[in-house]
């Protein structure tokens, strides 16, 4: 009887033993923004009790061998200036937090929401209501609006003899300095490289440029990180974003077409 006893407690600790060994699986096809804005996130931030467990391009599917309940915490990631080896959890985005169990050898599916932090604050040009841009005194040439069905949308054009297009948000005076972040998002598309940078608004203005974007046939959305730039400029009393793009003359024509022209911060 005692032979049968502790064959029955090895029996139980064996199949324990094995079933630990065994993960369950999360599959995340997307993160959704829950924002009437555009969003392009590109990765799965996964933090399983608080610790960073992996870092997932979506869609992913990946093992878990916590078959315990465990609190679940997904930060959306994203392409930090629409670089791939350069990603980052967006700061301004909330975590999708959820406890969970899992099932050895099974899959839960799993769709996460997130929203912008409450805190948070937008220069948004969106070209729904005219045009809250001003065209910097370089331009050979103005932002005009376009439409694509409900959509409208701004556009540089350059053709002829037409050279610099560069059009610079107002005055900011409310942006974040030591270290706290600020990106410009931005949806474009473009059949030539354009530049991304900041006009430091002291006395006597300094333009520094910061960011050379490739042609995109199809609308595309990048997250440009200010943060280095904007901490920069100490005691500045404003800054102002730019956008703008020169004549290639192998091209017939130059366009540039934004949307959703947004600094966060």
């Amino acid at each position: 009887m005692k032979h049968t006893y502790f064959l029955f407690l090895f029996f139980l600790f064996a199949c324990k033993k094995e079933n630990d060994s065994i993960p369950g699986y999360i599959n995340i096809n997307s993160i959704e923004l829950n924002d009437q804005s555009t969003e392009n996130i590109t990765d799965a931030w996964i933090f399983i009790n608080d610790n960073l467990q992996g870092v997932y391009e979506l869609p992913a599917q990946f093992p878990v061998l916590n078959l315990n309940d465990f609190t679940l915490r997904i930060k959306a990631g994203i392409k930090n200036n629409g670089i791939a080896s350069s990603r980052t959890p967006y700061p301004f985005y909330s975590s999708f937090i959820n406890n969970v169990r899992l099932e050895a050898n099974k899959t839960m599916n799993i769709t996460p929401t997130v929203e912008y932090l409450e805190n948070t604050s937008f220069f948004l040009e969106d070209f729904e209501n005219g045009i809250n841009l001003s065209t910097s005194s370089i331009s050979d040439t103005s932002i005009i609006i376009l439409s694509d069905g409900n959509n409208n949308y701004g556009a540089g054009i350059l053709s002829d003899s037409l050279i610099t297009f560069e059009i610079t948000t107002d005055p900011i005076t409310d942006l974040p300095q030591q270290g706290a972040p600020v990106f410009l998002e931005l949806d474009y598309k473009s059949n030539t490289e354009f530049l991304v940078g900041v006009y430091i608004n002291y006395t006597l203005v300094v333009k520094r440029d910061l960011l050379w974007i490739n042609p995109k046939d199809n609308w595309n959305k990048i997250y440009i990180n200010l943060t280095q730039i904007i901490s920069e400029g100490i005691n500045a009393p404003s800054f102002s974003i730019f956008v703008g793009m020169k004549r290639n003359f192998l091209l017939e024509k130059n366009e540039l077409h934004l949307d959703n022209l947004k600094v966060v911060y």
